[in-house]
């Protein structure tokens, strides 16, 4: 992978900061912009900060505060859906203050930092629920200006596989944090605090080296925020009037309401086999190691082959997942399989999904575009939590993902139907 200085320039194209310039013919491949790495690091950071009580959390809550799985899936939906309509918040502030996704992202990593202690003094559900309220603010403000980010240091041709380096950095993160948490968890007496304080410690550092280390301004978007008046709200809602990105909204919302989150897959994973509690927290490193190992090459082939295609095909990943965890074989590979799809799923959804709708969506209103999509996306997760924990709650585990798996078949059949009509998305 080559990766180019974007603060270069040749006779033929001028640099923009941060930004990725075209290749000229037999002198440049395609390129991976500095603003791109700086922060797939400060989003590696950060999830070995996040993944460090997520792996612990589901366990916490159900095994050590004894919560239902009703009342595990409404703390679960607050985690994942909360941010819904706060990605909106955080997409139209970063448009509207001229490009200044840097230090609205940065406002959002600094809230999810200061939540990871207050978890140290929270003992009930509704302190719990507050703070991770809290938590999921700070995530919903920071990710669609974050995307934007990615989007205008990287050019049409080449997006999928920028999206696909930064989740791949993100997942690193998401890698060790889970390795991490069980090696306090076995090392210290009352693993939990300790967990959440060293979580702390490492989100602070994240919040350093985006203020040091990722440019500030929106690139291309701060240039045309400038010449132009502000974008307003209408405006932003206003572009669910394009096709492709109605279409690519609807989708992800219909989509997101058959998936189930990551901690019921591994609650069932530990169901289905009789995981050792100390074993838990290792669960996600699955998940994170087939999602790592794939995001680039699943972007490169969403830039070649169809991001529309590798999306649904991602889902279709997930589908397999839910059957295997629904047939009757115990053999010591299920866990493995089980997993490896589940990461595959992550690897060609998520950054796939947003360099899609990054082409669907004007530079000056980039950040609100794509927290369009993440909010729908991100409000149907939260009810599937919310349904899905009350299914398994009446109906029992199996019940409740058969529904699910039929779910996701009928609105992946559907979505096969609103397929964008742009050669990039296609």
């Amino acid at each position: 992978m080559y990766v180019a200085d974007s603060r270069a320039s040749t006779p033929a194209t001028a640099s923009v900061e941060g930004t990725a310039r075209p290749a000229t013919a037999g002198r440049y491949r395609s390129t991976i912009a500095p603003t791109v790495l700086a922060l797939g690091t400060v989003s590696l950071v950060t999830d070995v900060s996040s993944e460090m009580v997520t792996a612990v959390l589901p366990l916490y809550l159900v095994a050590g505060l004894g919560l239902s799985p009703l009342g595990f899936g409404l703390l679960d939906g607050v985690y994942n859906g909360f941010s819904a309509v706060v990605r909106l918040v955080g997409g139209h502030l970063a448009d509207r203050g001229g490009g200044r996704h840097k230090w609205v992202a940065g406002a959002g990593y600094a809230l999810s930092a200061l939540c990871k202690p207050l978890l140290l003094v929270a003992h009930s559900l509704t302190p719990i629920g507050l703070i991770l309220a809290a938590d999921r603010t700070g995530k919903g403000l920071r990710t669609a200006p974050r995307d934007a980010l990615i989007s205008l240091a990287s050019t049409p041709e080449n997006r999928g596989r920028a999206f696909g380096v930064h989740r791949a950095m993100d997942t690193a993160g998401a890698l060790l944090g889970p390795l991490a948490a069980f090696l306090i968890l076995r090392a210290t007496v009352d693993g939990y605090d300790a967990v959440f304080t060293v979580s702390f410690c490492v989100a602070v550092l994240g919040v350093l080296i985006l203020v040091l280390f990722v440019p500030g301004g929106g690139g291309r978007a701060e240039t045309a925020a400038s010449s132009t008046a502000r974008p307003t709200l209408r405006a932003a809602l206003a572009l669910l009037a394009d096709r492709d990105l109605r279409r690519l909204t609807v989708c992800a919302l219909l989509l997101g309401l058959a998936t189930v989150s990551d901690s019921f897959v591994y609650l069932l994973l530990q169901h289905r086999l009789g995981v050792p509690d100390r074993w838990f927290a290792l669960l996600p490193l699955g998940t994170a190691a087939a999602f790592l190992l794939l995001a680039v090459p699943l972007g490169r082939l969403a830039d070649r082959w169809g991001r529309w295609r590798v999306f649904l095909t991602g889902h279709a990943a997930l589908l397999l997942a839910y059957a295997l965890l629904l047939t009757s074989w115990h053999g010591t590979a299920l866990p493995y399989a089980v997993l490896a799809l589940h990461g595959t799923f992550y690897a060609a959804t998520d950054g796939v999904l947003m360099a899609a709708a990054s082409d669907s969506v004007p530079e000056a209103l980039r950040s609100s575009g794509l927290a369009l999509v993440q909010t729908g996306q991100a409000a149907a997760r939260f009810a599937c939590s919310l349904g899905f924990g009350a299914a398994w709650t009446l109906w029992g585990d199996r019940t409740a993902l058969s529904v699910s798996a039929v779910a996701l078949a009928v609105c992946a059949v559907y979505a096969l139907t609103l397929r964008p009509s742009r050669k990039a998305a296609v």
